[in-house]
């Protein structure tokens, strides 16, 4: 699976998939401060599933119809990259992500199909 970790979710959480096999490319690697839209196209230009803790891309996916493979948001109580990861271990394990907006909170994960 291959994904794209937002700046603002940290490299932490990127290299802690990286190490897991993961293929990861984190947003302050690649292009600094990057824009949402810019970030949003490189993440479906490369299929790949977009991580981030940013509220903004469900207005872009979803009200203004962006393309995406797939976004994970992460709206958890920690910002502790090794606890925010073994949540994310579970889902990847049991859910089909693609084309999918994925809501993580500490006790619940909601999945809304994203219409392309």
């Amino acid at each position: 699976m291959r994904f794209l970790v937002d700046e603002c979710t940290g490299k932490r959480l990127a290299i802690l998939l990286k190490n897991a096999g993961y293929d990861v490319i984190f947003v302050g690697d690649w292009k600094p401060s990057a824009t949402d839209e810019d970030i949003l196209k490189k993440a479906e230009e490369e299929d790949r599933i977009l991580i981030t803790d940013d509220k903004d891309f469900g207005e872009l996916v979803f009200r203004l119809r962006r393309p995406s493979r797939g976004v994970i948001l992460l709206r958890t109580s920690t910002t502790d990259p090794v606890k925010r990861f073994q949540l994310l271990e579970k889902i990847l394990q049991s859910v089909d992500l693609k084309e999918k907006f994925v809501v993580v909170k500490d006790d619940a994960v909601k999945l809304r199909k994203i219409k392309l």
